[in-house]
């Protein structure tokens, strides 16, 4: 296998405790803020060439929303990195039982195109701060942010311990042949199923970060205005191509009747009255997913928009009206310009319509009623939820991030992040004497000892007492 020898490297690494002191972590976090600022402009220019990322969102979206995790971290690692100390029975209570935050040993991360550089940092940067050594696997898709990435990270960070392997499909199914202590992974549904395989044949633990159709519930009671500005932004964000970005809105006749004009006048505001000339509107990243995301343009009616130029990989802002939620669009994730309005009687089949699906990434409601925004909270399940905005929840750092069933499993962002690249370790050390205090559990038994025994480490509910 090409990579079993870097896997054994990094695995020696980890192995001398070389990432283990805090020292060690923060100075690598660290170098990690000063790839940041050193190539900003780098960055900033490499995906405006990999799918013309305005530079305001890959500011915000890349480096800002990373910035911002790597603060976070650097300001309460020790704090995050401290003993844990747990309560104690009474046979216990002269003791030590506490949970150690190990690092798990060598971890595997693989990143998207969509957002090449947050989605592959801001794991690394929990990765790092738990104190592993760590392969990341930039996507070959978004090739300009992947070349800088391979040829600039490792100028920053200790390279016995951490790498950058570059490659397609083949190149990623050979790395997934080695065994890693954990695998973040973050894409499709279908690559996660991969991925996920590869890892059981090692036992590895795994956190996925999939995709999914974001259901957009807007009720008859709301400000029109502000919801197509703030739904428009979310879909149109990036080109569409946002995992959490709203897949589609559920909204009754008469509400999307009164949606289109808002939904058209928001997109005005935004890109102006050709957006293919807008600065602020990205493109798709290659050409196999523009025609894939052409092919979504037949489904519904197109209300506005429809505009395309293969040269340019450009899909214009697109609104389509009338959807089935039999049309093509409706069967698979939209990751483009598009936005479909299904429509439903009411807020209870709306709710039976998301329930009937698999469970999203996101779901979004919209509702100057905070009762219906609650509904649709309490009778759904889904990765995370925001009422009456798109995407936001993902700037705070104090949320998980994460899927559920077919978006996902596991979470990170902030202390998350640190969380799940952690071990656990539960631990008790004890006093070696006092063995008077043990005697009760060992052999020969009785029913003396068996009552000694209930009475010191019985857990009692609280409110209820014993009578002896």
């Amino acid at each position: 296998n090409p990579y079993a020898g870097l896997v054994k490297h990094l695995r020696t690494s980890w192995l001398s405790g070389r990432t283990r002191p805090m020292e060690y972590r923060l100075a690598q976090l660290e170098a990690l803020g000063r790839f940041l600022d050193d190539k900003k402009e780098e960055i900033l220019e490499a995906t405006a060439a990999d799918m013309g990322k305005p530079c305001f969102e890959a500011f915000f979206s890349e480096i800002l929303l990373c910035k911002n995790e790597l603060h976070q971290t650097l300001n309460n690692l020790g704090q995050w990195m401290k003993d844990e100390h747990v309560d104690k029975n009474l046979v216990t209570r002269l003791d030590s039982a506490f949970i150690r935050k190990d690092p798990y040993g060598v971890v595997l991360i693989i990143g998207p195109w969509n957002y090449p550089i947050n989605l592959l940092l801001v794991p690394l940067i929990g990765a790092i701060a738990a104190g592993n050594c760590v392969i990341v696997k930039p996507s070959e898709i978004s090739k300009n942010t992947e070349r800088l990435v391979a040829e600039t990270l490792s100028c920053y960070l200790d390279n016995d311990c951490y790498a950058v392997v570059t490659g397609g499909v083949q190149e990623t199914t050979r790395l997934l042949e080695n065994k890693f202590d954990f695998i973040f992974f973050t894409g499709s549904p279908s690559v996660g199923r991969v991925v996920m395989t590869a890892a059981a044949k090692h036992l590895t633990p795994v956190t996925l970060e999939l995709g999914g159709k974001n259901p957009c519930y807007v009720s008859d009671s709301c400000d029109v205005q502000n919801v197509a500005r703030r739904v428009a932004w979310g879909r149109f964000f990036n080109a569409g191509q946002t995992c959490i970005a709203p897949d589609y809105v559920l909204c009754s006749l008469e509400m999307q009747e009164k949606l289109m004009p808002a939904l058209r006048e928001a997109i005005a505001e935004f890109f102006g009255p050709n957006p293919r000339e807008s600065p602020d509107f990205g493109r798709i990243v290659g050409d196999k997913q523009f025609r894939r995301v052409r092919a979504l343009l037949c489904s519904g009616r197109v209300a506005m928009g429809g505009q395309t130029d293969e040269n340019e990989r450009y899909v214009a802002p697109t609104v389509l009206a009338d959807v089935l939620p039999t049309d093509p669009i409706m069967q698979e994730e939209v990751f483009g310009p598009i936005l479909p309005i299904v429509v439903v009687a009411n807020m209870d089949e709306a709710i039976d319509f998301i329930n009937a699906r698999p469970r999203p990434l996101t779901i979004y409601a919209f509702s100057c009623d905070s009762k219906v925004v609650n509904q649709v909270l309490e009778r759904t399940s889904s990765g995370g939820f925001c009422g009456n905005d798109t995407m936001m929840h993902v700037t705070l750092t104090s949320l998980p991030f994460g899927g559920i069933g077919n978006s996902g499993l596991g979470k990170y962002h902030g202390k998350f992040t640190f969380d799940t690249f952690t071990h656990q370790r539960g631990c008790l050390h004890r006093n070696m004497g006092l063995e008077a205090l043990n005697s009760p559990r060992y052999p020969p038994y009785s029913q003396q000892k068996l009552g000694l025994v209930t009475a010191t480490f019985e857990v009692k509910r609280r409110g209820m007492c014993t009578i002896l």
